[in-house]
């Protein structure tokens, strides 16, 4: 059975002067997410046929944000703040032609689940008009739903409303789904006639019961409708969605040692019977897979774990990190684009940037591979069951071979053979006494400085 196709309509333009930043509001993040990203997110279980987002305030940056994670968007910009129905209007250019159902979020109410959105399109099977409803413990200034049986007859303003229509309490979330054609055609009928002279999207409503379209009201929890204005509600939001998440990973099997200290990002993912640890960080492109441990003080980001593999205590794995089954990264060890095979260890104290780690291969305590020269990055390969004595210094481009070794404080600038061992390290003298020498006088030094 062949689907209605389906367009978003992401209304993103708002400055979000209550924020108090110079940061477009949707811009704001959650989880290490965008605003806007997790509106976008949940909307992709409709399998959108075509995204128009909407942008106004900051929008070279909000264009540019969300083009990093999405590919198929097309902006369009609202120059003016004419409210929601103007905003609307702005993506009729882009739709022109369409024949399918147009669905508009907001890029400031990133908590719209997957489920409540397919609710919305099995709803517009049978009403020509869909409205995103919830029942409001305090309804206060919200836009109020004013039904007559199952009926939707119209969408009052908070502002507009009279003292009955107050007394409602099933309110207005602002997303809104109807064929793209129809709703432009209403929007075209809206006028700014009201308390703050804003064309209002909700107006759609009343003007499509007046053509004899019905309309249909979709209620969902109330937590999901919820808009980020300032930066307590975006607190707020953060805890709400730190605590989803960590019920989620629970519930998925992932053992969490100190659930309130781990922090998610918006794309984490972790497999069953993974351990986490206390204090641990997830940025953005994270996978662990199952029977992973990360222990405490850990941080990563763009990063891929493996089966069994292990991570910490206080270990940063950066973007382009790949730890492949057993490998294990120990205490401050900073692994950046680079790849640990099966087996090998990072264990202390080091730094491992644009190179590839054979398998089984020990990195000892205090290598650094030297990857930047100032203007370009070089790659270091190590083979497997190479071991890298401490302190060892790697100066990329270089390649170590399988089963080769390095002595402790070595500085690798050549390639190293297969089997073969790299020294370079300077002859040590002792210089008989020669300490006890050199304190007297130094202590000399200092009694005449402070006479």
């Amino acid at each position: 059975m062949s689907r209605t196709p389906i367009a978003l309509i992401l209304l993103a333009a708002g400055q979000g002067s209550r924020m108090n930043s110079d940061r477009p509001k949707v811009l704001h993040e959650i989880g290490a997410g965008p605003l806007a990203v997790h509106a976008l997110r949940a909307a992709t279980a409709l399998e959108p046929d075509k995204t128009v987002v909407v942008t106004g305030h900051g929008a070279e940056q909000v264009e540019k944000s969300l083009s990093k994670h999405y590919d198929d968007l097309e902006f369009t910009r609202q120059t003016e703040q004419n409210g929601t129905a103007h905003a609307v209007d702005q993506a009729r250019a882009a739709l022109s032609g369409f024949e399918g159902d147009a669905l508009v979020l907001y890029g400031d109410t990133p908590f719209v689940s997957a489920e409540t959105l397919e609710s919305m399109a099995e709803a517009r099977e049978d009403a020509d008009v869909v409205v995103l409803g919830f029942n409001a413990k305090d309804a206060g200034r919200y836009g109020r739903l004013i039904t007559n049986g199952p009926s939707l007859e119209r969408i009052v303003e908070a502002k507009d409303a009279t003292p009955e229509e107050l007394a409602v309490t099933l309110c207005n979330s602002g997303v809104i789904m109807c064929r793209a054609q129809t709703m432009f055609e209403l929007i075209a009928d809206v006028t700014n006639d009201n308390a703050s002279e804003e064309y209002y999207l909700t107006d759609i409503i009343g003007l499509a019961r007046a053509r004899g379209l019905s309309a249909a009201a979709v209620t969902c929890d109330e937590a999901e409708t919820l808009g980020i204005n300032t930066r307590h509600e975006l607190a707020a939001a953060e805890s709400a969605f730190q605590a989803r998440k960590r019920a989620e990973a629970l519930e998925d099997g992932v053992s969490l040692e100190h659930p309130d200290s781990t922090f998610f990002a918006f794309d984490t993912v972790v497999g069953r019977d993974a351990v986490v640890g206390p204090n641990v960080v997830f940025g953005p492109d994270v996978t662990v897979e199952s029977g992973a441990h990360i222990k405490a003080f850990s941080h990563l980001e763009g990063c891929h774990v493996a089966r069994d593999a292990v991570v910490g205590p206080f270990a940063r794995l950066r973007p382009g990190a790949e730890l492949q089954e057993g490998a294990k990264v120990g205490n401050f060890v900073e692994i950046k684009n680079a790849t640990l095979a099966e087996g090998a260890k990072v264990n202390h104290l080091s730094y491992v940037g644009d190179a590839h780690i054979g398998e089984r291969a020990n990195i000892g305590a205090g290598t650094i591979t030297c990857n930047y020269d100032g203007v370009f990055k070089h790659r270091t390969t190590i083979g497997a069951d190479a071991f890298i004595g401490s302190n060892t210094l790697l100066i990329a481009p270089v390649d170590v071979g399988a089963e080769a070794m390095t002595g402790s404080g070595t500085v690798v600038t050549e390639d190293v053979p297969d089997g073969d061992l790299a020294l370079s390290r300077v002859r040590q003298t002792n210089k008989i006494g020669f300490a006890r020498k050199l304190m007297q006088i130094l202590r000399a030094k200092k009694m005449k400085k402070d006479a």
